[in-house]
């Protein structure tokens, strides 16, 4: 979408950062409350928020854009402001439409909750796959490129009345209580029993002891605010998905302008652009597919009120965090070492992708296994402004690095916009994988 608010806008790249970090931002500042709604009315009511935010939001982005004149030379103050606020709803609709899906799902499967946020989420890596090919398809010209008002008209109607319906159906299903305990009795005699038999039911001399590696759903010390920010694992989280997620979404906002500094042509740059959106998606998507099923197979067992199912323990769910943090380490360095094309920016999206889409499928269980699933989601929604500061970090860090190179405010254009960017990333996320060893070694028995 980027190109063409640029050709039609004339929006500069510090404006263009501004309105798709709007929204970006527009899903953090109200987390913990939409959490809280969520843990307290359940998650129907998110879907029907959702619905109206995305009515207005798109709706309201469409008119603003179709209103503006094509033969303007000045990007409008007016224009920009407005979007910045219209694209701040739409993404508070996507927070809300997120809790009320993911959370339906943790809620409903409490002993399998990277399956049901792995499987959930996956629709929202899915989402932006689906919505560029439709974008090429159908709003878009061989020689103007994307008709960005009518797309919006478009997502405005599709996405309120899929959020509308899920006010109807997202329910949480209360678990069936525990079944009373049975005492097997004998009554003819079958057991044979004799000297080595032993008195203690389940002590006999013949028995093989079976680890499990159950882990137990560690004490709670306090279900409060202030009582999570008194954990110095809670802060050292926090940070990493500051790096994370903050760095993730740089890139998957501002990947168009990625790709237009090193192309030329409007329709190649379109094209190019939806690539990568692509790369991105089925990253995105694949990671949440594999990490979700493979954390609840080999990390310790959500022991829940309902229920303990033993399975054994191989490794800590910190190292699927570890795995994220890694893979921005060396797409960052690839970033700075390796490219010099569009061609080339198949290990940002890709790498990018996978980090984001790794550690939110990880998050809840994890959350769940540290503090509890009672406030889960309003827990999940507080971490979340790790991100909420981060991706404004990373991102204006990048746009004023590129906007330092450009000439006369036009799009900065070569891999200067970019390199000292990325240079700097880098030696953050190893710092990042300093704290995260740290929180590996901490929680090894616990999560």
């Amino acid at each position: 979408m980027s190109p063409a608010l640029v050709n039609h806008l004339k929006l500069s790249q510090p404006q263009l950062t501004t309105i798709a970090l709007a929204g970006m931002m527009g899903q953090y500042p109200f987390a913990a409350m939409i959490g809280k709604v969520v843990d307290k009315y359940g998650p129907s009511a998110c879907s029907i928020i959702a619905s109206c935010l995305f009515f207005a939001g798109f709706g309201l982005s469409a008119r603003e854009i179709a209103n503006t004149p094509d033969d303007i030379t000045v990007p409008s103050a007016s224009t920009f402001h407005h979007l910045t606020i219209y694209f701040f709803i739409a993404g508070l609709g996507t927070a809300c439409s997120y809790f009320s899906s993911v959370f339906a799902a943790c809620k409903n499967f409490p002993d399998f909750i990277g399956i049901a946020s792995g499987t959930s989420i996956t629709l929202f890596g899915l989402s932006p796959m689906l919505i560029s090919i439709l974008a090429l398809t159908f709003f878009s010209h061989p020689d103007e490129g994307l008709d960005v008002a009518r797309f919006l008209q478009f997502l405005a109607l599709f996405c309120g009345a899929v959020h509308l319906f899920g006010a109807f159906t997202l329910h949480i299903i209360p678990l069936p209580e525990d079944p009373p305990s049975v005492v097997l009795e004998d009554p003819e005699g079958l057991v044979h029993i004799d000297e080595q038999t032993s008195l203690l039911h389940g002590k006999r001399n013949n028995t093989v002891e079976v680890e499990t590696g159950i882990v137990a759903a560690p004490p709670v010390k306090g279900s409060s605010v202030v009582d999570l920010a008194k954990d110095r694992h809670f802060w050292a989280l926090a940070f990493v998905l500051f790096v994370i997620i903050g760095s993730s979404e740089m890139v998957i906002s501002n990947i168009g302008t990625i790709v237009l500094s090193l192309t030329t042509a409007a329709p190649s740059t379109d094209v190019a652009t939806a690539t990568q959106v692509r790369f991105i998606s089925v990253a995105n998507t694949l990671s949440r597919l594999v990490i979700g099923p493979l954390a609840d197979f080999v990390s310790p067992t959500t022991v829940s009120s309902s229920q303990i199912i033993p399975r054994k323990r191989h490794v800590s769910r910190v190292a699927f965090l570890f795995f994220s943090i890694l893979v921005l380490v060396l797409t960052y360095l690839w970033m700075v070492l390796g490219v010099r094309s569009h061609v080339d920016l198949w290990a940002l999206s890709i790498g990018a992708g996978v980090a984001y889409g790794s550690t939110f499928t990880i998050l809840p269980s994890l959350l769940s296994s540290a503090w509890g699933i009672e406030n889960l989601a309003r827990n999940f929604g507080i971490l979340t402004y790790a991100p909420f500061i981060g991706t404004p970090a990373f991102s204006y860090f990048y746009a004023f690095n590129a906007a330092g190179h450009s000439n006369d405010g036009a799009i900065c254009k070569g891999v200067e916009c970019w390199s000292t960017t990325f240079s700097w990333y880098t030696a953050v996320t190893i710092v990042a994988c300093g704290v995260t060893g740290y929180l590996w070694r901490s929680w090894r028995d616990q999560v």
